[in-house]
């Protein structure tokens, strides 16, 4: 599935008149259970100040939602756009699990660690290879 981008919005964006709020409207529409879940992980990030990260990491109900999450978080516009709007860095493990850093942890060793390959080998388990 692409994103499903209204009329006005095209329009608007031939014309260079696009604004964040627009393409995260239609990203939020488009792909519901990605912004769900990013959502979710920025959520956590913001309730829990004092963990590393917030993250989500319930593998999606579905391969058409597998499809929306990797979308989102594939395409530079899009994580891009979610980046800014939730105020977080994403980063992504395994087609599922989803880690919001607060834009100061990027330096850190947490967040070296999860987006190291050591990192992803350490998250595989034999379920998660084929997904």
């Amino acid at each position: 599935m692409s994103l499903d981008v209204p009329t006005a919005v095209i329009d608007a964006a031939q014309r260079g008149e696009m604004d964040d709020a627009q393409f995260v409207a239609v990203v939020r529409d488009s792909l519901p259970y990605a912004w769900e879940v990013v959502s979710a992980a920025a959520d956590d990030q913001a309730a829990r100040p004092d963990a590393p990260f917030g993250e989500h990491e319930v593998p999606p109900p579905s391969e058409q939602a597998r499809g929306q999450l990797l979308r989102a978080l594939a395409s530079n516009s899009i994580r891009g756009a979610l980046e800014r709007h939730f105020g977080v860095v994403l980063a992504f493990q395994n087609c599922h699990r989803v880690a919001a850093f607060a834009p100061a942890a990027v330096d850190s060793a947490v967040y070296r660690e999860f987006v190291s390959p050591r990192g992803q080998v350490l998250n595989q388990t034999p379920e998660l290879r084929d997904c």
